[in-house]
């Protein structure tokens, strides 16, 4: 007899009661997707994910309280296998920035469609991070526009490494990279972790960030 697949585990927070129950409505229709909790705050926020162990958390921006840039970076601290999936109205680059360097896995918009976000969430659940559009197209403009570091790190790098930051920087997974360059999954994970310490970021999505500012991002 098969084992049933384990649903993603998803925590929604929003200050909106009506969306909330929309995205649990149209969630609740999805395969392999479990709503566990909706918080109408960050602290609410922070509180169900203690109770839930969520794995993708859809998060809210401007809320009442702790923000959601707030409320990311704490989870973070705390659940740091935890997908948070912006989902906002906002495109501006003070609440954009600041919550992807907090830690945010993906980010998009409430215009996008119900299917657009259930892909984001099973894409989240296999590490791979989605940014809408218009939020890529902001972030490769700004960072092309800004001055490039003096002694830039990147040029440490080995050349398959620069193959694997070019990757990284698009989203894709471990799994991912690897099919693409053919390569085991361990030398993907050997050259990450190279390159998140030749650049001194934390992280791959810092790591993201930094390839889209030195212009190393196709």
């Amino acid at each position: 007899m098969e084992e049933m697949e384990t649903s993603i585990k998803v925590l929604l927070v929003d200050d909106h009661e009506m969306v909330r129950i929309g995205l649990a409505a149209v969630l609740g229709t999805e395969d392999g997707i479990e709503v566990v909790g909706e918080a109408g705050s960050g602290e609410e926020g922070i509180r169900l994910a203690h109770e839930y162990n969520p794995d993708v958390v859809l998060m809210d921006l401007v809320m009442d309280g702790m923000d959601g840039i707030e409320t990311t970076r704490q989870l973070m601290k705390t659940f740091p296998d935890c997908k948070v999936i912006v989902l906002t109205s906002y495109l501006d680059d003070e609440k954009m920035y600041p919550v992807i360097e907090a830690g945010a896995f993906s980010y998009l918009l409430k215009t996008s469609r119900a299917t657009e976000v259930a892909d984001a969430i099973r894409a989240a659940a296999r590490g791979q991070s989605v940014l809408e559009s218009q939020v890529a197209s902001k972030m490769m403009n700004r960072f092309r526009n800004d001055a490039k570091v003096e002694a830039p790190a990147y040029k440490e790098l080995t050349e398959r490494e620069m193959e694997v930051l070019r990757l990284l920087a698009q989203g894709k997974s471990n799994q991912d990279i690897a099919d693409q360059l053919i390569i085991g999954i361990k030398t993907v994970k050997f050259h990450v972790t190279n390159i998140l310490a030749k650049l001194d970021v934390e992280d791959r999505t810092q790591a993201a960030i930094y390839a889209y500012k030195n212009g190393l991002a196709e």
